[in-house]
């Protein structure tokens, strides 16, 4: 039986009792069918709501459009586009025409061949985008990474939409290595999806420390979706686990995720998945909880605002993990430390090096 681990968290109030919550305002209950599930059933996929919530100075890292204006951005301050080429792009942009197609342009035309020669003109502009992360993450982010960091370690899978590597950043932080994964290693997904690397971090859109695995279209992974025997297992996990949604507002619109998942998998309605929203404007919630259901996607919300999920999501990690220890009779125990007033450990010597 595998061992369990558990990640000490701060104190606080049992989840559904009274102390502790504000006159105003009284958290969320947890959904019986969500709570009771084992960190091993799940698949955790973290979109740009998550990215946006830990470091909210970083425009890249919001949405797509702002990602490409970032790269635009910083292919101008480089001076790599001609002034004709950098307004089309923006009257693109601005035009919200379909961004997937004025990304793929964009990346092409920061990569030229010359020869039998690619320019990395690329990875420089995606550098600028996503330089010091690190310094850049703020305290209610870092609980929201430390509950998947401790679902995780207790053995959830986790995929991303998102470039960035903030939760490796993280986890490097409290002392776990994470290695970052793209669907261009064949050999090494094939293990995350036999959960032979459930400390591994998938990619499917590429992470921008490689930059030769970041693929903005279905067509790009032309030799996972031949390798038979990788797309059966990626597309096995929807089948046979539960999807956590966080921060994905249209992941699943995502034509990446479509084809690795939706389009592959039948009787949708029959699966149980959840996507966890913000409960803004009533109509629109009800809708895409309508919307999501033939999907077999369960839309709940953790809260009115983006700044009630850290804390729904923490009472979440815990619940499921603290069962996890109690069924199991297993898992380590974990050394206390300080943290400090960032949220890293402070016993960790990176923390003196960037100063988090």
């Amino acid at each position: 039986m595998a061992s369990v681990v558990v990640v000490k968290t701060e104190k606080r109030p049992a989840p559904d009792s009274e102390e502790g919550v504000t006159a105003s305002k009284k958290a969320r209950k947890l959904l019986p069918s969500l709570k009771t599930k084992r960190a091993p059933e799940l698949v955790l996929v973290i979109g740009t709501g998550v990215s946006s919530a830990v470091a909210p100075q970083v425009p890249a890292l919001r949405s797509w459009k702002g990602l490409i204006q970032a790269l635009l951005d910083a292919a101008n301050d480089f001076d790599l586009l001609e002034e004709e080429e950098s307004r089309r792009f923006q009257k693109s942009l601005q035009e919200d025409k379909n961004l997937v197609h004025v990304a793929h342009d964009l990346i092409q035309k920061l990569s030229p061949r010359t020869g039998n020669v690619r320019s990395t003109f690329f990875k420089d502009c995606l550098y600028e985008v996503f330089d010091d992360l690190e310094c850049k993450m703020e305290h209610a982010g870092k609980h929201l990474l430390r509950s998947v960091l401790q679902l995780m370690e207790s053995g959830a899978l986790v995929l991303t939409t998102n470039f960035d590597n903030l939760l490796e950043i993280y986890a490097a932080h409290q002392g776990t290595k994470l290695e970052s994964l793209d669907l261009t290693d064949e050999k090494k997904v094939l293990e995350w999806a036999q959960e032979k690397r459930r400390l591994s971090v998938l990619h499917i859109h590429g992470v921008y420390t490689n930059p030769s695995g970041i693929v903005l279209h279905p067509a790009g992974y032309q030799n996972v979706l031949r390798n038979t025997e990788v797309m059966r297992e990626i597309q096995k996990l929807y089948e046979t686990k539960s999807f956590v949604f966080l921060g994905c507002g249209r992941t699943v619109d995502d034509t990446t995720f479509q084809a690795l998942f939706l389009e592959a998998v039948k009787h949708k309605s029959d699966l149980e998945h959840f996507m966890l929203v913000r409960r803004e404007n009533v109509g629109e919630f009800k809708k895409l909880r309508d919307n999501m259901l033939d999907k077999g996607i369960k839309v709940i919300s953790y809260g009115n605002e983006y700044a009630d999920l850290p804390e729904y999501f923490e009472r979440l990690a815990n619940e499921i993990c603290n069962r996890d220890v109690l069924s199991n009779g297993c898992g380590f125990p974990v050394q206390e430390a300080e943290e400090n007033e960032n949220g890293f450990t402070a016993q960790r010597g990176l923390l003196q090096d960037h100063h988090l």
